[in-house]
């Protein structure tokens, strides 16, 4: 994370992890408090990125210094203790200013990074795809160019001087100019992935095959469960952010058509925007998803309030319309609960499963859930849509079979469509667009006028 390469005289083994001093503050002008679970899951997130947290300390203040985002006298702590205990970075568990950053590393002398630096590095370190290593770098990159103005300070001038001069940009400058470019050659490659991605998803649509995605927060034990449904060995482990990249396996159903099972990166409280906006490509597969399973901890005192932060980062990404169930993994860490299956107020369909991926117990419960969401229930609809509607068109396209479509003269679209009753919600309550059933495969004539 932080250039820990070995001297040439050393062995790995001799390598310490470098020493981190933890920094929490408490502003008055926020109602949430950070609670020890908060800076428990910060500490798991440095140790993920092979840092020792060797120090944590707490603070309390009105609001953020605009300088130094802490106070004067909790700044002259931290020189202190960075002294004493050896301190190779400090790690803020919270998003800090270019010039807080800059400021804090001048008065500290040594490497200051705040909690969207520690996600990036961990996202780094993690990458095995190269979509996965494009997505991380246009995420670093992002971030970079906001904080150039850190390494470059001695730069700001124009060049000059015998052998210096030049077209009259400053290093600065030209260095944002390099990064903006690799940023857009970023964007096409990741759009090329993108189409490929679509392509695919457009076949299985054709084929009438569902995918069904994990979600959920970070180590609640997704990439377990997905090996135990699809006999894979998908790297997991007892980590944050285990996985980055999205893996997609065929999964059997007894008694029901193959469905798609897509494992996805986890997600976490306060997942930093541009991480969102780098990784939308891979998260394509949870927003056009027919089915999420939201795997929670169940051993987790802070689940309900995990439960609700997945769904802000599904709200965000646009997948928050897509049906899910609620999987409680781990129950082999509880005493007193055992597999078993919730269904909603209309006792169609399963909304919560109690299970454990480790030991298995629960299986045939879930195996039960999906293929109550999944049957199809397909119908005819004729649809009437104004000129405005192209996107809904292009859902429409996507999520059902197009019969027969035609444009009349005001420019409407009329289409029959074969449709599964999961998507009604596409067009039912917009009140601008005309629908029924109806029992012919084909439009006639007249429909133009």
């Amino acid at each position: 994370m932080f250039d820990c390469a070995p001297e040439p005289n050393k062995t790995q083994d001799d390598i310490r992890p470098e020493r981190a001093l933890l920094v929490s503050i408490q502003f008055k002008n926020k109602a949430v408090p950070i609670s020890s679970a908060d800076i428990e899951e910060f500490s798991a997130l440095v140790e993920s990125a092979g840092v020792d947290p060797v120090v944590k300390i707490k603070g309390q203040r009105q609001m953020p210094s605009p300088a130094y985002f802490i106070g004067k006298g909790k700044l002259e702590e931290l020189a202190s203790l960075v002294e004493v205990e050896e301190i190779d970075v400090v790690l803020f568990n919270h998003d800090l200013s270019p010039i807080q950053e800059r400021n804090l590393g001048n008065y500290l002398k040594r490497r200051v990074l705040d909690r969207t630096g520690v996600i990036l590095d961990i996202f780094a370190q993690r990458a095995r795809s190269f979509e996965g290593k494009l997505q991380v770098e246009l995420a670093q990159l992002q971030h970079l160019s906001t904080r150039l103005i850190r390494g470059w300070t001695h730069l700001e001038r124009q060049k000059g001087g015998i052998g210096l001069r030049g077209p009259g940009e400053t290093q600065l400058e030209t260095d944002r100019r390099l990064i903006g470019l690799r940023i857009k050659q970023i964007n096409k490659r990741l759009s090329k992935v993108s189409k490929r991605r679509s392509q695919n998803r457009h076949a299985r649509e054709q084929a009438e095959i569902p995918t069904v995605a994990l979600v959920g927060y970070t180590n609640a034990g997704k990439s377990s469960l997905f090996n135990h449904l699809t006999e894979s060995d998908v790297y997991a482990a007892d980590q944050l952010f285990a996985t980055l990249d999205p893996t997609l396996r065929r999964l059997e159903l007894s008694d029901q058509s193959p469905l798609i099972l897509a494992d996805t990166v986890g997600f976490v409280q306060d997942l930093p925007h541009d991480l969102v906006a780098a990784f939308r490509a891979t998260l394509d597969e949870t927003y056009q998803a027919d089915l999420l399973l939201h795997v929670v901890d169940s051993a987790d005192p802070e689940r309900r309030l995990r439960i609700k932060q997945v769904n802000e980062v599904l709200s965000e990404i646009g997948a928050d319309h897509i049906p899910q169930i609620l999987v409680y993994n781990k129950i082999d860490k509880l005493t007193d609960t055992s597999a078993h299956i919730e269904y909603n107020a209309e006792q169609e369909n399963a909304s919560q499963i109690w299970l454990s991926a480790q030991t298995g117990e629960g299986r045939d419960l879930l195996d039960e859930a999906l293929r109550s969401h999944l049957s199809v229930d397909k119908r005819l609809y004729q649809i009437k849509l104004p000129p405005e509607a192209g996107k809904l068109r292009a859902n429409l396209h996507r999520q059902g079979q197009v019969l027969d479509e035609q444009f009349t003269d005001t420019g409407d679209v009329v289409l029959i469509v074969n449709l599964d009753q999961r998507y009604l919600h596409l067009f039912a309550d917009d009140a601008r667009i005309s629908w029924q059933q109806t029992t012919t495969t084909t439009l006639s004539d007249n429909t133009r006028h």
